[in-house]
């Protein structure tokens, strides 16, 4: 299967791209940092001995997230999965966080699955079959002080996962929403939080590849994940 991650160099995507190659997978990676893609690449292939292929590209510009598309049609692959992963926090309250917060959020929380996904939604729709993950958060589900644009974001994404959703059932093309609470990547560094509180990278990664193995007749729409303890105070 052809399985296709952005933000795949570290964090949540990294053990995406980990669990669907020990499967022997041929994998597809994509982040703005060229150097972590390479090395992502590099380990992945190492340790597995199957294909991983990496382009760099900033998914907060809609050129370049055509560019990467167009890299995959290029190939002349069949999109089995398509994990739309990348994505920025950026914290701060509507009424004071700085100017183009807003714009930034949408940029990259909602734009590059939104963009990415048109420009290789076609032929999955000509095949009748695929799956896509869009990779939310709990910050689409409630509203938290301090959230701002990057909740706003979040909502939005939700919305075009519920739309999409509807629109693929003709195609039988899956679509599941991921909502993810508080998991230990390198966005949690120096902010003193014990990581026994919060989730591992690969809870969010065994459960996208779990729900990637159903029958082809049944799809988990929603995806909801938080610590055993809950959502952090």
């Amino acid at each position: 299967m052809n399985i296709v991650i952005t933000g795949g160099s570290k964090g949540m995507g990294k053990a995406m791209a980990e669990k669907f190659a020990a499967a022997k997978n041929n994998i597809f990676i994509c982040s703005r940092n060229e150097q972590q893609l390479a090395e992502t690449a590099e380990e992945l292939n190492r340790k597995y001995k199957n294909s991983i292929q990496y382009f760099s590209a900033d998914l907060s510009k809609k050129d370049e997230i055509l560019k990467f598309a167009n890299w995959l049609l290029d190939k002349n692959i069949d999109i089995d999965i398509l994990i739309n992963n990348a994505g920025q926090f950026v914290q701060g309250s509507v009424y004071n966080e700085p100017e183009g917060n807003l714009e930034q959020m949408i940029d990259i929380n909602l734009y590059s699955a939104y963009h990415l996904t048109r420009a290789l939604i076609p032929k999955m729709m000509k095949n009748k079959s695929g799956h896509i993950f869009n990779m939310c958060s709990i910050a689409s589900l409630k509203a938290y002080n301090n959230g701002g644009s990057y909740s706003i974001s979040k909502f939005a994404l939700m919305g075009f996962s519920k739309n999409l959703r509807e629109e693929m059932k003709p195609f039988n093309i899956k679509v599941t929403a991921v909502f993810p609470g508080a998991v230990y990547t390198s966005s949690w560094e120096g902010a003193n939080i014990n990581p026994e509180r919060i989730m591992e990278v690969e809870d969010i990664a065994n459960m996208v590849f779990a729900a990637s193995k159903l029958s082809p007749q049944a799809c988990v729409e929603d995806m909801v994940m938080r610590p055993l303890l809950g959502d952090l105070p």
